[in-house]
């Protein structure tokens, strides 16, 4: 029998070094990358500077020295608050001394406080804004006397300490001799970090992780996916998450790269050119968005013959000569900087046309699968082997099979490996539901073909089961809608009729009323026109799926809908509506 591609690659991964903790980790990049640039950042004139590992090292050291004199050692300590240098210091300080509880800066404040009294959090380091709203409603927190530690300087009172003076109070105490930080001995598989999910459905639970867990992670993702030294990670997704946080923040200070943030999302082409970043960690929406905006540009500066007519699953670059496919490519590598080389994608899948094209451009995009429950990476496509249909491979030391397949192999994704985490926070019952004999139950649905690769097709919890047993996946349907540029975004429901227990499918949209302008010529469209519009795009879907899936009735949204911080639609209840009409 011949070896699967899955097995060809156990054979390939980028050779590392073991590490098991982050304590372990930043000594050992402080010690082999000493004076290389940890971080790009900016001052407060928007002077670019640079932090070396060493820096590094001692900011956490200082900070870790101040939290512990503060009786912080083995306590919740938690973080919130943009992108930052000063978060990434906190992190690494918090878990190492006590157990870090990344918060999301978009959340409600009671949300915050309740994150806080269910983790106990006796600290909490972020930016004013956040520490503001939590200080403003502190008759909510159970524990009154939580230490709140400001990471904006001119934004002090008598509630908050300056981040600043915490890192002098630590120096002092290491002067003196202070070596407790330096004692701490790490469990590498005890509880050191507790996340709240805020998931699609909105019910957010507490996912515990140990610091072996995202290790596994770190040098799982190292096996498979090349970081270079000289490699720049540009952080635009937030750091509370998991994907951001253990890719896109731990991987690059383990493989001795370097790391510079966004200051916003409105910001991101200006910080590209300023600071030539060479990986980005995105979600598709971004992707799509860098897809859109280098179209519209090819359009208008290549001659008509080249971006007319295109034949199916055909893209511009396709039909360019060799000298100016040359051109074009250098052009759009210049606009991101001139340095970028991977685009790793994560939080939903990427349509196979847009990596295609960035593939053909000399980006390349590798697009994996993963969930915090797991570290996050479970599988992903490789330097060694790539398929921008698929989320990839399983990555080093992980498993996974499809539980209770289908006819067709399509089953729920069961998870095994060092990565998958201890538990559900004071949730014995919910823990035991996905953790069996050793195997997370993820609520994914997909496929697994000959060779190992992976293909999400959906979420239990989100399947549309009809009146005499077939499955329609939203997800699907929604792909197909979200494939016209008309469309902007789009939700499949399962909807049931008042005297009628069958169950209909039933589309949400929310049109690009841009495109739609375009598309009439550049006049404004009325209610009317882009009612008739989507109906004429939702038959065009139905004709090519079978009958049991075809959507019956849609309505037209005029705002977003509204997501979670990776930028995925929230699905609220049990994706079933009750309809009187």
């Amino acid at each position: 029998m011949s070896e699967t591609i899955a097995e060809k690659l156990q054979k390939k991964y980028h050779k590392c070094e073991e590490v098991t903790n982050f304590k372990e980790m930043l000594d050992r990049s402080a010690t082999i990358y000493k004076t290389r640039t940890a971080f790009k950042l900016k001052d407060k004139n928007g002077n670019i500077y640079n932090k070396t590992y060493e820096e590094l090292k001692k900011d956490v050291e200082e900070l870790g020295t101040s939290l512990i004199e503060k009786g912080l050692l083995n306590k919740r300590i938690a973080v919130i608050g943009k992108n930052s240098y000063k978060w990434a210091v906190s992190y690494l300080s918090a878990t190492i001394v006590g157990v870090v509880v990344p918060i999301d800066k978009e959340l409600h404040s009671d949300d915050v406080i309740n994150f806080m009294n269910v983790s106990k959090t006796e600290c909490i380091l972020g930016d004013s804004k956040n520490l503001k709203q939590i200080k403003d409603n502190i008759d909510k927190l159970e524990n009154k006397n939580v230490i709140f530690i400001n990471f904006d300087e001119e934004f002090l009172d008598e509630k908050f300490l300056s981040f600043e003076s915490e890192l002098e109070n630590g120096k002092k105490l290491l002067e003196k001799g202070n070596k407790k930080f330096s004692e701490i001995k790490i469990d590498s598989d005890e509880l050191k970090i507790l996340l709240f999910t805020s998931g699609t459905t909105g019910n957010a639970k507490g996912v515990c992780l140990s610091q072996r867990n995202i290790c596994s992670n770190i040098l799982s993702t190292y096996g498979i996916v090349k970081v270079k030294r000289s490699d720049l990670f540009f952080s635009v997704l937030p750091l509370h998450h998991t994907y951001e946080c253990t890719l896109g923040f731990l991987l690059p200070l383990y493989s001795g790269a370097s790391i510079c943030y966004c200051d916003g999302l409105r910001y991101i082409t200006n910080n590209m050119l300023e600071y030539h970043p060479s990986v980005i960690l995105c979600v598709p929406l971004l992707l799509e968005k860098m897809y859109q905006k280098i179209i519209k540009s090819m359009e208008k500066s290549l001659p008509e013959k080249y971006t007319k007519n295109l034949k199916e699953s055909e893209n511009i670059v396709d039909k360019l000569p060799f000298y100016l496919k040359g051109i074009v490519k250098s052009k759009v590598k210049n606009t991101l900087g001139g340095r970028l080389r991977v685009f790793i994608v994560g939080a939903a899948a990427v349509n196979p046309e847009i990596a295609d094209m960035f593939d053909k451009l000399g980006l390349n995009s590798l697009q994996g699968y993963g969930l915090t429950e797991c570290s996050p990476l479970v599988a992903g496509n490789t330097d060694f082997f790539k398929r921008n249909d698929s989320a990839g491979l399983p990555i080093p030391k992980v498993e996974y099979k499809i539980d209770n397949p289908n006819d067709e192999g399509v089953g729920e994704i069961i998870v095994k490996g060092p990565n998958v985490m201890l538990g559900y926070y004071n949730m014995p019952e919910e823990t035991e539901k996905v953790l069996k004999d050793g195997w997370f139950h993820t609520g994914d649905l997909g496929k697994i073909d000959e060779n190992g690769f992976l293909y999400i097709t959906g979420r239990c919890k989100s399947v549309i089961v009809t009146k005499n047993g077939k499955n329609i996946y939203p997800e699907e349907l929604e792909s197909y809608l979200n494939d016209n540029p008309l469309i902007s975004e789009s939700l499949v429901l399962g909807v049931q009729k008042e005297n009628d227990d069958e169950t209909y499918v039933n589309a949400q949209i929310f049109p690009n009323i841009e495109a739609i302008t375009e598309y009439l010529k550049g006049t404004v469209p009325t209610k009317e026109e882009i009612k008739k519009i989507i109906s004429d795009i939702i038959s065009s879907v139905n004709s090519k799926i079978p009958n049991y899936k075809h959507i019956k009735d849609f309505v037209i949204r005029d705002k977003e809908f509204e997501k979670t911080t990776t930028q995925k639609i929230k699905r609220y209840g049990n994706n079933i509506k009750k309809d009187k009409n």
